[in-house]
C-alpha cells in the first residue's frame, strides 16, 4: 500500500513539473517571437513645389540646329540681301523703269515711236512733253556715258545700265544737273538734267526725247537696236 502511494507521489510530482516546465517555454517563446503593432515609418513630406501652368505652344517654333542644339528659324532667301537677292536684283532690273519726268503719269504719256520725222526718218523715241524746266529723272541705276551737244538732239545724255546690255537716251535738255559728268555712277530717280528744247525741238513744246537702245557687244553709245520705251514706261512690260 506504502509502495503504491509513493509511486502515485512520484507521476503526481512528475507530472507537475513538466507542465511548469512547459509553461515557462512558452512565456519565454511568445515573449520572444510575440511583436506588438508595428508603428509604420513617417514617409517625409514632399514639397510639391508651386503649381504648373498649361505649356502652350510656341506659335513660333525653332527649328533644332545640328547635334540637337536649338537653331534660329529659317530666313527666306528672298528676304536676304546680296548679290543674286531678289531685292537686289529688282533695284537693278532693266524692267523696272522709272518715269523720266518729275510730275508725269503714265496715263499723259504717248506712243510716238513710229511717228514720221522729217527725211524719211522714224521716231524710234517717246516724246513726253512737260514745262520748260521740270526735272529730268534717271530711269534706273546706271553710269553716264556720255554728254553730248547734238545738232538735233540738243544737250543729251547716254546713260548705260549696270549689265551694259541697254542705254538709256535723254535729249532736248535744257540744261544738266550740277555735277554731272561723264562716267558718274547714278541712281534711279536721281535728277540728271532739266526738260528743255534745244536741239531741233520747237520752243513752243519743250518736252523730254527718251529712247532705249539694246547695245551690242562693242557697247557703242551712239549705236544700238531702238526699243519702244512706251509698253516700258506706261505698262510696266519687261525689256527684252
Amino acid at each position: 500500500m506504502l509502495t503504491r502511494l509513493l509511486a502515485l507521489g512520484v507521476v503526481i510530482g512528475v507530472a507537475g513539473w513538466w507542465l511548469l516546465a512547459s509553461g515557462s517555454g512558452e512565456t519565454r517563446q511568445d515573449s520572444a517571437t510575440s511583436v506588438g503593432p508595428v508603428a509604420s515609418e513617417p514617409t517625409p513630406a514632399v514639397d510639391p513645389g508651386p503649381a504648373r501652368l498649361p505649356v502652350t505652344p510656341d506659335p513660333h517654333p525653332v527649328a533644332p540646329g545640328p547635334a540637337g542644339l536649338a537653331g534660329t528659324p529659317e530666313v527666306p532667301k528672298d528676304s536676304q540681301a546680296g548679290p543674286g537677292s531678289t531685292a537686289a536684283a529688282a533695284s537693278a532690273a532693266p524692267s523696272a523703269l522709272l518715269l523720266p519726268v518729275q510730275g508725269i503719269t503714265a496715263a499723259q504719256l504717248q506712243d510716238t515711236f513710229t511717228d514720221a520725222r522729217s527725211e524719211g526718218r522714224v521716231h524710234d523715241a517717246i516724246d513726253i512733253l512737260a514745262a520748260e524746266g521740270t526735272p529730268v529723272l534717271a530711269v534706273a541705276d546706271g553710269t553716264v556715258e556720255k554728254l553730248f551737244d547734238s545738232e538735233r538732239g540738243g544737250l543729251t545724255v547716254y546713260q548705260f545700265e549696270p549689265s551694259g546690255k541697254y542705254c538709256y537716251y535723254y535729249a532736248h535738255l535744257q540744261r544738266y544737273a550740277d555735277g554731272l559728268a561723264e562716267k558718274k555712277t547714278i541712281k534711279r530717280g536721281e535728277v540728271i538734267g532739266y526738260v528743255g528744247h534745244t536741239g531741233n525741238a520747237s520752243p513752243d513744246a519743250p518736252h523730254l526725247h527718251f529712247e532705249i537702245h539694246r547695245l551690242g557687244p562693242e557697247k557703242q553709245w551712239w549705236k544700238g537696236e531702238s526699243l519702244n520705251p512706251y509698253p516700258v514706261l506706261h505698262g510696266g512690260q519687261a525689256l527684252p
